[in-house]
């Protein structure tokens, strides 16, 4: 037998690791959080903001009691946090979180299971294959098409134009992989003039600089204009969106994804939030033509209300997606069974799959295509109610967005600070058309009529406040 000795602090690690109690007093800590997260303030106040200095110290020295750490994190950083998983966050389209899917979270963080490879993690090997069915079935893509999962839609969409760059350049003999892209042939880019900055975030990282990429022309809700395209080819990288950040439009697939793809170009669908409209009976008419595209990025942590971080991106083109993101090594241990990291920038990564399968699980299809239309439901509702009492609605509210002023932009900049201090509800802020707006986003279950009711009430003050202070 052994005489060496174990380490002091790996033996308090395992006992903490066998104390029941302590993961009980989280429990009941997260419990106490979603119970009054309804009541909180929105955006936490000065006071609550100006306590998180109790977290601002040298590194201790020494080990520190497990119970004190998990109070302090409860009692200072739980008031300052932004509700956003209340009823009347609307900045960001930020989803709530489905009950189950957060439980499994949970769960699946005490698995803490690498998601890399089949042989790391069967489970979510599993989980991963039927999560990648189940929405190939729900959008209507084509059978066959692949699903990585990664942190968010800006990982999503760069998995996605990497794929249709290393596409379109392979087409043309050229493998990018080997050569770089110093002496590559040239491709173009095209996008609308009202793309989101990740997507030129990600053809920046891509060495697909700005001054290549071709814009096109925006309508009045911010679609692309078909008919302003130019002759698409084989050298083409077009990137539609399904969702505008600010107004929610989308463009018109039905028009452009065919033809694109008939001249053998590449279209990769921007689909954040907006691409799971396709999952609504009532409202998949604003992706028809969609599933000609090539690839798409998308949130689960948005419109289908799973907890962060949940990214996919979706390649119809299983060979093209998995040799752009390939790696070898002779540690890696590929089987016949689904190996996620093929589909992802990440080796290591978490099970992201997990909660994932327990949302549509716990939903269904008519569950997610519901949940859809009550947010389109509500947003539509949101407008309205604002526009009874004057404010002025800038979009047509095809799905969740509702962008909104005052109709003047002093007056409007001005009740958007004064509705982010409220603590009543938080909206963000955008321009459009070089004035200044308001940005609403319905994008969680958790957002009542009353809800709504209650913060159109402190638009209307904040404006009145703005108002009687010029």
């Amino acid at each position: 037998m052994s005489q060496q000795r174990n380490s002091a602090v790996c033996d308090r690690l395992r006992e903490e690791a066998a104390d029941g109690e302590l993961f009980e007093q989280a429990k009941e800590y997260a419990v106490s959080y979603m119970c009054q997260i309804l009541d909180q303030p929105v955006f936490p106040g000065p006071g609550a903001i100006d306590g998180l200095d109790v977290f601002r110290e040298p590194l201790p020295v020494h080990s520190g009691d497990p119970y004190e750490i998990l109070g302090r994190l409860h009692h200072y950083g739980s008031p300052a946090t932004v509700a956003q998983t209340g009823g009347r966050y609307f900045g960001f389209v930020n989803g709530g979180i489905i009950p189950v899917s957060l439980a499994a979270k949970w769960l699946s963080d005490a698995w803490d299971q690498n998601a890399a490879l089949s042989i790391m993690s069967p489970v979510v090997s599993v989980l991963e294959e039927v999560c990648e069915n189940w929405l190939v079935d729900l959008f209507h893509l084509p059978k066959g098409t692949a699903a990585g999962f990664v942190g968010g839609s800006s990982t999503a969409m760069l998995c996605g134009l990497t794929a249709g760059r290393n596409h379109l350049l392979e087409q043309l003999g050229y493998d990018v992989s080997k050569k770089g892209l110093f002496g590559a042939p040239e491709i173009r880019v095209i996008v609308g003039a009202g793309a989101h900055s990740s997507v030129f975030k990600a053809l920046a990282i891509l060495g697909l600089g700005s001054e290549r990429i071709v814009k096109i022309p925006e309508d009045d809700q911010g679609r692309m204009v078909a008919a302003a395209l130019p002759e698409l080819d084989s050298r083409t990288l077009l990137i539609v969106q399904a969702g505008n950040v600010n107004t929610g439009s989308f463009d018109d697939f039905q028009t452009i994804c065919p033809k694109a793809r008939a001249a053998g170009a590449w279209v990769h669908v921007d689909g954040a939030f907006g691409l799971w409209a396709a999952a609504s009976a009532r409202l998949n008419c604003l992706t028809k033509g969609v599933e000609s595209a090539s690839s798409w990025s998308l949130d689960a942590h948005k419109t289908l209300n799973a907890p962060y971080d949940n990214g996919i991106i979706m390649c119809s083109n299983r060979e093209t997606l998995t040799k752009a993101l390939h790696m070898a090594g002779s540690y890696i241990i590929y089987s016949d069974h689904r190996d996620g990291m093929l589909y992802t920038p990440d080796m290591s990564r978490r099970a992201r799959a997990v909660e994932l399968w327990a949302a549509l699980k716990s939903l269904g299809r008519n569950g997610v295509s519901e949940l859809v239309d009550d947010l389109h439901d509500k947003a539509v509702y949101f407008g309205e109610q604002l526009k009874q009492h004057h404010f002025v609605i800038h979009n047509e509210i095809a799905f969740n967005q509702v962008l909104v002023s005052t109709g003047n932009p002093d007056i409007t900049a001005k009740t958007l600070k004064n509705i982010q201090a409220s603590g009543i509800c938080w909206g963000g802020g955008a321009t459009w058309r070089n004035d200044p707006v308001i940005r609403i986003s319905v994008c969680s279950y958790r957002t009542t009529y009353e809800d709504i009711d209650r913060s159109v009430a402190a638009f209307v003050l904040a404006r009145k406040i703005a108002t009687d202070r010029r």
